[in-house]
């Protein structure tokens, strides 16, 4: 069952905000996001956290500094999606700007080598020569590489975002949520976490008389990126990601933005100058990622670190290439996981766990990813691997709010050791391996792990909205006033709820609904993506505001996020 709701906020704020020119609607979103004052929405660079509250980040720009200095073989280690992408291109274009001429990097192959630094990539870091490692969105859990590394002779420094095991490598750890670190964000992406590094590397070159005449490289150049791998991973926009994510898009906006950045929105054909945080999460992020999933992140790698535009353009046509197949093999594989639906009784289920013979393990993060949308149901959809020799079933979880995945995962562990060969995650998502044969043995013990950690109301779906909206709150001047603002995780999108009368509906390429809506005598065009079932001739709508442009013709269109009362058919 779905039910609307409506978030709190202080009116008092609200007519101080709309008192300062904040139109009504927006004003209400903000102060029940805990905005103030418009002094709140103030991301300027001098509101950034101070590098010196991270832990280790000081000595870590200092170490990094010393091997530039030395003029020593740098290799950065990176992760095969749009954060570890972004990560690796801010390292390399950020340690060139600070003078280091042999900087080169390394990212693990997703069904080769698997996730992060391991023995094997030092092996290979070495093979090339590599004095120097530095990690980028992996590492915390590595030790066993850092101490090869150390076995060779390789100096390491781990910068990473993710949550740290019972022990963590014994070298200098720049990771907000490592224990011991009071730095106030910890929702930092893995490009955020180098940015901040390499403020601390240029400090630490200031003081050796690097820049003796007072010009230093500005850092500001990378921005664009930055904001691109925090959107695009998802992490809490507090304020200081916020103000992270809002310098970039500004950059963006202004034309000062990477060669690859302005092939990616080219090929996507977004218009640099009205970018806002979704395109950089839906547009650019997966053109990104799909490399990783399907081909190479070197390639989105090289896009990003190019000087040249024809470069990068190339590199982009080439993305926006693997893009497209990677929505193909995913609808492909959401249609089998959607039959498979139909051998389960969804409502009777606290979890759902899924698998297919010719799943592609790049893909089904994002299948787990829909199957938990349409059920709200804690979802793993596993795909066949090869490990070492060892035919395995990798999988991709996805969670709802109140259910830590990673903790569902611990304890199936504890229940049956050896049963998973390995996982790592957060609360909403995570990667497991299991052998091929004990697929049915998980899928029981993860059932009885979800269980023990939830209770019934988890799995009743709640829309959180801003309330409703008066049939002349329906104009375009909202609409932008919305999108000059960074929304994201955490600090989410106004999402408006209304009583509709259903005027008609029709199915576009037999996977979404357009609809036209009527509110208070006002006709209002909408589109719910991915749903394909006749809605009541009245209903309610959570709804997000958007802009239809059709031939040099604005006017505004809803994006449906749900429905109350709504049960679903889930083999429809």
């Amino acid at each position: 069952m779905t039910k609307i709701t409506i978030r709190r906020f202080d009116r008092n704020v609200v007519q101080a905000l709309t008192n300062r020119g904040f139109p009504e609607p927006l004003a209400r979103a903000l102060a029940a996001r805990h905005v103030t004052s418009p002094s709140d929405l103030d991301y300027e660079f001098k509101e950034m956290l101070s590098p010196w509250d991270l832990k280790n980040c000081k000595e870590a720009g200092e170490a990094i500094a010393d091997a530039i200095w030395k003029q020593k073989n740098i290799v950065i280690i990176g992760d095969y999606d749009c954060d570890g992408a972004t990560a690796v291109s801010v390292g390399i274009l950020g340690l060139q700007a600070l003078g280091a001429f042999n900087v080169s990097y390394l990212i693990p192959d997703r069904d080769k080598d698997g996730y992060g630094l391991s023995p094997q990539l030092v092996d290979r870091a070495a093979a090339a020569g590599a004095e120097f490692i530095i990690t980028v969105d992996n590492g915390i859990s590595s030790v066993a590489a850092v101490e090869h590394a150390k076995a060779l002779g390789i100096e390491t420094v781990v910068t990473d975002h993710h949550l740290p095991g019972d022990e963590i490598p014994d070298t200098l750890v720049v990771n907000p949520n490592q224990r011991g670190d009071t730095f106030p964000s910890k929702s930092l992406a893995g490009v955020g976490v180098i940015f901040y590094v390499l403020i601390a590397v240029r400090s630490a070159l200031r003081a050796k008389g690097a820049y003796p005449n007072g010009k230093q490289p500005n850092l500001q150049h990378l921005i664009d990126l930055v904001a691109l791998g925090t959107v695009a991973d998802v992490v809490p926009l507090d304020r200081n990601n916020r103000t992270l994510v809002s310098k970039g898009l500004d950059s963006i906006r202004a034309g000062k933005m990477q060669p690859g950045v302005s092939a990616l929105l080219s090929v996507a054909g977004k218009n640099a100058h009205r970018i806002c945080a979704n395109d950089l999460g839906y547009i650019l992020g997966p053109r990104i990622n799909a490399a990783g999933r399907l081909d190479s992140i070197n390639k989105g790698v090289e896009c990003l670190t190019s000087y040249d535009y024809n470069t990068a353009l190339f590199y982009a046509k080439e993305l926006d290439q693997i893009n497209a197949e990677r929505r193909n093999r995913e609808v492909s594989m959401q249609s089998d996981a959607i039959l498979s639906l139909q051998t389960i009784s969804v409502d009777d289920s606290n979890s759902i766990v899924l698998k297919g013979d010719d799943w592609h393990a790049g893909i089904i993060g994002l299948v787990a990813s829909r199957i938990k949308e349409q059920t709200y149901r804690p979802v793993i959809a596993f795909a066949p691997s090869e490990e070492n020799g060892e035919h395995v079933l990798k999988g991709s979880g996805r969670s709802i709010p109140g259910i830590h995945l990673r903790d569902a995962l611990d304890r199936v562990s504890k229940l049956k050791p050896g049963l998973i060969l390995k996982f790592g995650g957060h609360a909403m998502a995570a990667g497991l391996t299991i052998r091929k044969d004990a697929f049915d043995e998980f899928k029981e013990l993860f059932a009885r792990a979800v269980k023990e950690l939830s209770d019934p109301e988890m799995f009743e779906r709640n829309i959180v909205t801003d309330g409703e909206l008066r049939a002349s709150d329906f104009n375009i001047e909202l609409v932008e006033a919305i999108r000059k603002h960074v929304w994201g995780q955490a600090f989410p999108e106004p999402l408006f709820a209304n009583q509709f009368k259903v005027l008609s509906q029709r199915v576009l390429k037999d996977q979404h609904l357009k609809l036209s809506l009527e509110v208070d005598g006002r006709e209002i065009q909408a589109i719910w993506f991915r749903h394909k079932r006749e809605l009541p001739p009245t209903v309610r709508l959570a709804y997000k505001l958007d802009i239809n442009d059709f031939r040099g013709r604005q006017s505004v269109q809803l994006i449906i996020e749900g429905m109350e009362d709504e049960f679903e058919d889930w083999t429809a």
